[in-house]
């Protein structure tokens, strides 16, 4: 993820294809819309993210000024919006790779939470720069039938040519949920899958959950450092 931030500047060029990542580590069990959990089951995969996507950004144009002003009030919106249609566990169980077999249950829940609050105090505020006209959702070309899909789209940064964002998505139970976004071809999951991985081996899963418990970046071990 750090490549295509650098890559493309300022963080609201790349915040609403990363809104996958924000939401994917949200807590498990947190309370989501019912209606919008229950129009899950029946959609496609394609029309899932395009009309979850057109209702968030029709909340940013019409409350643009009062999320800016009040995070509490655009965690809540991200929360309600988006939290039904990701598959938590998928993606933190694959960052955290072998690290999630050795966890215990309190650590699996508290990097899930950790996680989520990081990546939206990171990305949130750069959310509500974005406007209708920077998202395109392709025409779904996967098979109709499969438990698996790629949703395609485009996000348009008026700087030159769009940038490709694919969701990953599985049919769960309750619908289709996405568990991965993958922002020109780097997967979101495998990018803080390698990050966070040679993090706790150097310093330990504890120490990993308490940085991004505390909200600070993350600082490179010397080389050689033994995980605590």
């Amino acid at each position: 993820m750090t490549k295509v931030q650098v890559r493309h500047g300022p963080m609201r060029i790349v915040a609403l294809a990363v809104l996958g990542a924000v939401v994917a580590f949200a807590p498990l069990g947190s309370q989501a819309a019912e209606p919008a959990a229950a129009a899950a089951t029946t959609q496609n995969p394609r029309d899932l993210i395009n009309g979850v996507a057109q209702q968030l950004l029709k909340e940013l144009q019409t409350r643009r000024e009062e999320l800016k002003n009040d995070p509490v009030a655009l965690r809540k919106l991200i929360d309600e919006t988006l939290l039904p249609h990701f598959d938590t566990q998928t993606a933190a169980q694959r960052v955290l790779a072998v690290h999630w077999r050795t966890a215990t249950p309190e650590q699996r829940r508290r990097f899930i939470d950790a996680f989520y609050k990081f990546m939206l105090q990171t990305y949130g505020n750069a959310l509500v720069e974005f406007t209708p006209n920077q998202l395109e959702v392709l025409p779904f070309r996967g098979d109709p039938k499969a438990n698996t899909a790629t949703v395609e789209t485009r996000v348009n940064t008026g700087s030159g040519k769009p940038i490709p964002v694919n969701y990953s998505m599985r049919l769960t139970p309750t619908g289709w949920k996405a568990w991965d976004v993958t922002i020109e071809g780097i997967s979101y999951v495998l990018s803080f899958q390698k990050d966070i991985g040679a993090e706790v081996n150097q310093k330990g899963l504890e120490a990993v959950i308490a940085r991004l418990e505390s909200g600070q970046p993350a600082q490179p071990a010397k080389p050689g450092t033994p995980a605590r």
